[in-house]
């Protein structure tokens, strides 16, 4: 059974920063690419980043230069450094990962992250 368990999100003021992390129990983490969704209010969710075994990363356009996101593979967790931040970085961030080789998606439970003066 996998699990994914985030944590580091809060409140923090517009320019802030936050990383989150998030570790994956139940299976080998070598077979999944991580990566971080968010949800704003009234939204859908949307990509953040991606981030391969190999490292090569992958960014929604809004976020890039900005966040990044990394994976300590001996440690199973992948984290999102959020610099930056803006109101509309505002959501509920999602801990995803998907086996690279069957295409099953596991998610995280959800973190708030919520960016205000």
């Amino acid at each position: 059974q996998v699990q994914l368990v985030e944590s580091g999100g809060g409140l923090v003021q517009p320019g802030g920063s936050l990383t989150l992390s998030c570790t994956l129990s139940g299976n080998i983490f070598s077979t999944y690419i991580m990566g971080w969704y968010r949800q704003p209010p009234g939204n859908q969710r949307e990509l953040v980043a991606t981030i391969a075994f190999t490292k090569a990363t992958n960014y929604a356009d809004s976020v890039t230069g900005r966040f990044t996101i990394s994976r300590d593979n001996s440690k199973k967790t992948v984290f999102l450094e959020m610099n930056s931040l803006q109101l509309d970085d505002t959501a509920v961030y999602y801990c995803h990962a998907r086996n690279r080789y069957t295409g099953v998606q596991h998610w995280g439970q959800g973190t708030q992250v919520t960016v205000s003066t």
